[in-house]
């Protein structure tokens, strides 16, 4: 089931920067700020942002952060840096934050439930700092999210990561996102690491997480899209396919628009 890109991987990228400029310009910003999280995804929006030449601000945000994670970050700002005059970068350490987040919310017993809504308030947190520096900057959040994990299986958090002004990369598949990453020369233990979400604080992968790699999870989604049979599966893509149809089913509320409950014109006052 493993995936090859393709895109036209130059002409893409052209593309994609072009439209980054346009929208700022349109918008009246100065450009645009980034949460580098040390993966494939973040690495490649970054360095399609400081290809418009605008101000492209790359946040740190550890809290309780993977060792790799770190350092991959910061080989990749460091590189970005040396290669685009118009980067910056600021750390932001939001571990004391959420420790005291946890200090002063109510905890159940259910150590399942916690975890996962205290992982997801580390998207949050970040969200949140990203507006900050947003506000301070004039610029747009630029959003990391590809398009198996925003329109595919819903892969991030509510108004975590998913809170973001434009998303660069999101009518990309994984496999899109790793040409261009090679294309643009992004650090190769990027390119090489497994990918994860960092919102546990060890180094769990997405893989572990979703019971499918994003090459088998590309799969099914085309396949789903395409309602080609499903009589020629073999076990393996049974099972992949029904943990795509699964995530993609639960999690309709992160990949539709929010509903408006729309009062019908017999109820207003003429």
């Amino acid at each position: 089931m493993a995936k090859k890109s393709n895109i036209k991987v130059k002409e893409t990228n052209d593309y994609i920067v072009s439209w980054l400029k346009e929208y700022a310009k349109n918008a009246k910003v100065n450009g645009f700020v980034i949460g580098i999280s040390g993966g494939i995804d973040s690495a490649v929006t970054s360095t399609l942002c400081a290809q418009t030449g605008l101000t492209t601000l790359c946040v740190e945000m550890p809290i309780h952060q993977h060792a790799s994670q770190v350092s991959r970050g910061r080989e990749h700002i460091a590189q970005l840096k040396k290669r685009f005059s118009n980067v910056k970068s600021v750390e932001s350490d939001l571990t004391s934050v959420f420790e005291t987040f946890q200090k002063v919310v109510l905890s159940i017993e259910d150590d399942k439930k916690v975890d996962l809504s205290l992982a997801n308030t580390r998207a949050r947190l970040r969200m949140t700092t990203l507006y900050y520096y947003a506000g301070i900057y004039g610029l747009l959040v630029a959003g990391t999210g590809n398009k198996v994990e925003d329109f595919g299986v819903g892969f991030y958090t509510k108004y975590g990561d998913g809170g973001v002004d434009l998303s660069p990369i999101a009518d990309l598949m994984k496999s899109d996102v790793y040409a261009l990453g090679e294309f643009l020369e992004i650090p190769v233990s990027i390119q090489n690491a497994a990918p994860t979400d960092g919102l546990f604080g060890d180094s769990r992968t997405d893989e572990e997480q979703l019971g499918a790699s994003y090459d088998e999870l590309e799969w099914a989604m085309t396949v789903s899209e395409s309602n080609s049979s499903h009589d020629r599966f073999s076990e393996r893509e049974r099972k992949v396919f029904e943990i795509y149809s699964y995530l993609n089913a639960v999690n309709q509320h992160k990949i539709k628009p929010i509903p408006v409950c729309e009062i019908p014109e017999f109820y207003k006052k003429i």
